[in-house]
């Protein structure tokens, strides 16, 4: 029997609780996946809290990486013994019935770590610079907590392509991580009086084409002041908690702004997922992504590992292991 952490109502991560999991067989276009890598994202802190609500009791976790043991009815292309990550659900686990359609092999020579710690984030990386809003060589970028998780791997796929990066960092410590990652120029947000204002200054008033922000309340304002006419505002985060109701007409006055808040999972459909896959570990392959693998946890420590990703401190990715 394998093991899992439940919570059974929303809250703090003191709520967790690992216990036995009796799995079934994996029902027609699953497979069942023995994990040994989980990767933690903001996501599972939402829904946690509440902030995005799901059925509980539940099994938290979006990604983690292993190998398929079991296989349902209708399923093509996967078999036991396939290395696999995947974006199906219910991670926090030894072993987990994902959707097959949720699932991509992983390439040799990528690590299992490897994969957990990229995939969810690197997809959505890929979806923030060639689908939200397809970055280009021409533009620069606004790209906040530049040395967490996404914000690394955001970097050096906006860096490949050649757009120029302004990066925001909570403390002078982050400032070296996001030098190394090729970050252009680095703001420091608990030492500047105002993001928007250095924003301008290094680019000669004009301001960037586009801001990505996962922080959300406590950078909105900024971003949206940062931007150049005709900017696009991305919204994707809430680690400091949702943004502001914005009024259209404030977006025509601040100079023709575009808002729009995407969610991995409007982009990562089944009939989407293989190229996008496909794409980040090709960018992996030739080196142009290097995950930060910062912290690992025991899948036992998962309430450790919340609290210091919700406490801004962790760096690169956080990994839990069965």
């Amino acid at each position: 029997m394998s093991k899992a952490v439940f919570i059974d109502e929303p809250g703090g991560p003191e709520n967790f609780e690992l216990r036995e999991h009796d799995l079934p067989a994996p029902s027609g276009g699953q497979v069942r996946v023995r994990h040994s890598a989980i990767g933690l994202n903001f996501i599972d802190i939402y829904q946690r809290t509440g902030l995005y609500p799901i059925s509980m009791p539940a099994i938290l976790g979006k990604e983690a990486a292993g190998v398929i043991e079991a296989v349902g009815e209708g399923v093509e292309g996967l078999k036991a013994g396939d290395r696999v990550v995947h974006m199906g659900g219910g991670a926090y686990a030894g072993e987990a019935n994902i959707s097959a359609a949720l699932t991509a092999k992983i390439p040799d020579g990528v690590s299992d770590e490897v994969a957990a710690a990229i995939f969810l984030k690197g997809l959505t990386v890929e979806m923030l610079v060639r689908q939200v809003f397809p970055l280009t060589q021409d533009d620069a970028c606004l790209i906040h907590a530049a040395a967490g998780g996404v914000g690394v791997l955001l970097t050096q796929w906006a860096k490949h392509i050649g757009a120029r990066v302004i990066a925001v960092v909570g403390n002078e410590s982050k400032v070296a991580i996001a030098k190394d990652n090729g970050a252009d120029d680095i703001i420091v947000r608990t030492m500047t009086d105002s993001i928007a204002t250095d924003v301008r200054n290094l680019t000669g008033g004009l301001g960037v084409q586009v801001a990505y922000d996962s922080v959300g309340a406590a950078t909105f304002e900024a971003s949206l002041d940062s931007l150049a006419m005709r900017g696009h505002m991305v919204t994707y985060g809430n680690a400091s908690g949702p943004v502001p109701a914005v009024a259209p007409l404030e977006l025509s006055r601040r100079g023709s702004l575009t808002l729009t808040r995407p969610t991995l999972f409007h982009y990562a459909t089944p009939d989407r997922l293989p190229a996008m896959a496909e794409a980040l570990f090709d960018m992996a392959a030739r080196g142009a992504l290097k995950p930060k693998i910062g912290h690992t946890f025991k899948l036992a420590e998962v309430a450790n590992a919340h609290r210091l990703l919700e406490s801004g401190e962790s760096t690169g990715a956080i990994i839990l292991t069965p």
